[in-house]
């Protein structure tokens, strides 16, 4: 298998073109500048479009028309950026039209800082923007995920019409790992009856809209919408188990924030405590079933949540183990890292 050292934000952008992406609208933000500078570079050499907007609103807005012709398309932000961009995401998602978000998310709230956090995960995974919907969120804690995961991202936005966003943070953004796109399957485009590109005569005209000033029909179009995202959750949750068959504690982290428990489980299980990970890869669908077992498991004494954020995700862990576990939190925020003997100090407090 071949591997090359590439940036997490440039690994991103060439996974996009592997997965048929070739237009890409965004505005530059610290820290995933250098995603819509690769893709500056890029795409023109293989005929694809990259448009540097005026704004982040110009860029989301650019994406929905992309989309709405049926090709591949996607924008890229950090945090603050983000923000701007939800009024479009929420167009996008009532419109039922897939594309790729990718947030590098930076400290907040506001302009905050450009250090890495994981303080967009309630905007991710509940409130992406206005309305009833969802996007499927993508948690990868490499930069080899991340390859593997914009493509996904795209299928399961194509599958299930709707956006996709891979949530990363700074860390994983500008760090270099080895990577390998030999697993990654070309890019075969499909026939999208639902697009507006051309009838050419051969059907009646497609409109792509969100407006429907009918409540019924209104309603009717978020049953739907429902159904698709029902089908995802069940069928769409992703999680690694580390080392969980035998643990008394259970730690829940995504992204970097689960390698630095890793690391922590690691040293604690030298010490001889029995402790494991359970590692969300999908954030929405949020993994549930890895919990399971865990809710009604007597050796399990304590979850313990570790975030780059003030717990953003412990309810949704208490949801899935319906409150039979205690859940604490293990965090840093302001673009704080935690460091693997913060986290082991806490495993080994909670074992006393």
């Amino acid at each position: 298998m071949s591997k090359v050292l590439m940036k997490g934000n440039e690994a991103i952008g060439e996974a996009a073109i592997y997965a048929g992406c070739k237009h890409f609208f965004g505005y530059p933000i610290t820290p995933q500048t250098e995603l819509s500078a690769y893709m500056s570079k890029k795409l023109p050499k293989i005929g694809g479009t990259f448009l540097q907007a005026e704004s982040e609103v110009a860029a989301i807005n650019m994406v929905m028309g992309a989309a709405s012709a049926g090709i591949r398309a996607m924008t890229s932000s950090s945090s603050p950026g983000i923000s701007l961009k939800t009024e479009g995401i929420s167009y996008i998602a009532g419109c039922d039209l897939p594309c790729l978000i990718i947030n590098v998310q930076r400290g907040g709230p506001g302009l905050g800082g450009i250090q890495p956090s994981q303080s967009d995960y309630n905007q991710a995974t509940k409130a992406p923007g206005h309305g009833d919907l969802h996007l499927a969120v993508f948690a990868p804690a490499s930069v080899q995920e991340m390859v593997s995961f914009v493509c996904d991202a795209f299928d399961t936005a194509e599958k299930y019409r709707m956006p996709a966003m891979l949530l990363a943070d700074g860390l994983l953004g500008q760090m270099m790992e080895p990577v390998s796109f030999d697993d990654v399957k070309a890019y075969t485009p499909a026939e999208k009856p639902w697009a507006a590109n051309g009838h050419k005569n051969r059907r009646p005209h497609n409109i792509i809209n969100s407006l429907y000033l009918k409540p019924e029909e209104l309603e009717r179009t978020n049953f739907e919408r429902f159904e698709r995202y029902a089908d995802l959750c069940k069928n769409g949750q992703r999680y690694e188990a580390y080392m969980t068959e035998d643990a008394e504690h259970i730690i829940v982290a995504f992204g970097i924030a689960s390698r630095v428990a890793k690391s922590a489980i690691s040293e604690a299980r030298k010490q001889g405590v029995k402790v494991g990970l359970i590692r969300p890869q999908t954030l929405y669908p949020f993994p549930v079933s890895a919990f399971d077992t865990i809710k009604d498991d007597p050796k399990v004494k304590r979850i313990m949540s570790v975030e780059l954020n003030m717990g953003q995700m412990i309810n949704d862990i208490k949801l899935a183990v319906e409150c039979k576990k205690p859940v604490e939190l293990i965090n840093r925020t302001g673009g704080i890292v935690p460091s693997v003997k913060e986290v082991y100090d806490r495993i080994m407090e909670a074992n006393k």
